[in-house]
């Protein structure tokens, strides 16, 4: 795995001489064969994952990005979301593309350039480009805190105890997006991944990634979900596992033996390694997708091996005995986070968002099935667009107004992990539960709608343009989201107006000019 970081040095710095963090990022096509098949794929750095970007609370980022993509049987422009950052005054670097810019074209560079804003805790970085990222451009991003409130509990948080789940495809994304919108059968992975290493039915004994750790010492694991559909179990065979960190936000420990993590969601784990020495399973099952439909695809084989010091270079021999899951109900921020922030008064502004298929795979929100704009919503609002017959289409686009509580329900239909961008927000309806919780709803920006009346709530007191989509890729291209554009008037003039650098404001002339093999 590798790592851009600078976290040594800075986390022996107090949090007020943080600083500028300036990497290098090359997005290529490469053949790789992270489950033993080797097939083309799209890039950060030529690995998969991509590097992992390891930074310190307060720290600001300019990651020069490379677009150096060739191959013409996948997207040949790109762009990068650095997913659960809030973006305050940069929502140009959000990175969804025609939401908040057009996409950077072959053989160009753009800056992505924000500040982290003291978020700390786990975050990652993907394509945001039609379903690209299901090719390859998938990447962890870490703020470590060095004043952490929950450090005491434990020792070891490190890249050796960052672990990426994922799935894995054989066929290139656009040739599976085309079956799907033909078929309706959404794709259904060959693999799944722990640390880029995999395997598949028939396929060739990959050798599984390894964790290595020391009796009695305890890691906090930081687990991340780069998945474009499926969610996963994450469990280690004789071990309890205690959460502690939702999506880059705190919460109160809660030891249990397994946790979901949905496509988009990110958690930290305590593991004490207090077992006996020898190899124990990790476990990551995916679901969603029949093995039916793809006879190389087992989800048993989606594991990775903890190792004790000392133990042989073996495989393990363990079984997995099912025990308690993480439940939505004991998820509640620490007090440094706030709970209840958001109160037990009425909404300002109420929305209720009803999703229908009354033409599959094609997904509706009340009506509506999101295509992208003709013109990235931000720029519209830079433009001047600030009421809803402004906007193109303004069907898709909700005006949020500044500083008010909103609140959002949406009833379930299906299981879809839904991601706010700019914002975390606190469920307090959680999937399938009747009751409401104002007082300590746990906090997060991805969300599975399961069932029942799902509603989170937020604040709109960061103005910009912010999708709000399911982050199963096949299902956001299938219409599945819809745009807030927060505060329009705020985000051309006054103290929380957005920076547009000349980069930004040159994107979609290059875009624009471009053959449409290449976009």
């Amino acid at each position: 795995m590798i790592v851009f970081s600078f976290v040594a040095l800075s986390s022996l710095l107090p949090i007020a001489l943080a600083v500028t963090r300036h990497f290098d990022l090359s997005i290529v096509n490469k053949e790789i064969a992270p489950d033993g098949f080797s097939r083309r794929a799209v890039l950060a750095g030529g690995t998969f994952p991509g590097p992992t970007f390891a930074v310190t609370k307060g720290d600001s980022v300019v990651i020069p990005t490379h677009n150096q993509l060739i191959d013409n049987t996948m997207r040949r422009s790109t762009s990068i979301h650095w997913h659960g950052f809030f973006q305050a005054r940069t929502s140009d670097m959000d990175g969804p593309s025609f939401v908040n810019q057009c996409p950077i074209s072959p053989n160009q560079t753009f800056t992505y350039a924000f500040d982290t804003a003291g978020q700390t805790g786990n975050f990652w970085y993907h394509s945001h480009l039609s379903t690209q990222y299901c090719d390859g451009l998938r990447g962890a991003f870490v703020v470590y805190d060095p004043q952490d409130p929950l450090k005491h509990l434990y020792d070891v948080d490190d890249a050796g105890t960052i672990i990426t789940l994922a799935e894995w495809y054989h066929s290139f994304a656009p040739a599976a997006q085309n079956g799907f919108f033909k078929t309706g059968i959404v794709p259904v992975p060959d693999s799944g991944l722990i640390n880029g290493k995999g395997r598949f039915v028939g396929g060739p004994l990959v050798p599984f990634a390894v964790v290595n750790v020391v009796r009695w010492k305890r890691y906090r694991l930081r687990v991340f979900a780069l998945s474009c559909r499926p969610f996963f179990t994450f469990s280690i065979d004789n071990h309890n596992i205690t959460f502690i960190e939702a999506d880059g936000i705190e919460h109160d420990p809660v030891t249990v033996q397994n946790v979901d993590v949905y496509a988009a969601q990110r958690v930290s784990v305590i593991l004490h390694a207090d077992q006996p020495v020898d190899n124990y399973w990790i476990r990551a099952p995916p679901t969603g997708g029949s093995p039916a439909r793809n006879p190389n695809f087992d989800p048993s084989l989606t594991k990775a091996i903890l190792r004790y010091k000392g133990a042989p270079n073996v495989e393990p021999t363990t079984t997995n005995t099912p025990g308690p899951k993480l439940l939505d109900q004991q998820m509640h921020p620490i007090a440094q986070e706030g709970p209840g922030k958001l109160g037990s008064g009425p909404a300002d502004v109420p929305i209720t968002l009803n999703i229908a298929q009354p033409n599959p795979p094609f997904f509706d929100i009340n009506g509506i099935s999101y295509i992208s704009p003709p013109v990235p919503v931000l720029l519209q609002l830079l433009s001047g667009a600030a009421k809803p017959q402004d906007l193109l289409p303004s069907e898709q686009v909700f005006i949020l107004p500044k500083n008010k509580l909103i609140e959002v329900s949406i009833p379930g239909a299906g299981s879809h992990p839904f991601h706010l961008h700019g914002h975390a927000f606190d469920v307090i309806r959680p999937s399938n539960d009747n009751n409401t919780n104002f007082i300590n709803p746990l906090r997060r920006d991805v969300y599975p709608i399961n069932g029942g009346n799902t509603t989170f709530r937020f604040f709109s007191g960061n103005p910009g343009a912010w999708f709000l989509h399911c982050h199963i890729d096949w299902h956001l291209e299938a219409g599945l989201a819809i745009v807030f554009a927060e505060a329009p008037a705020d985000n051309i003039e006054g103290p929380q107006s957005q920076i547009t650098p000349q980069d930004w404001k040159d994107l979609c002339p290059e875009y624009d000019a471009l053959a449409p093999e290449f976009q």
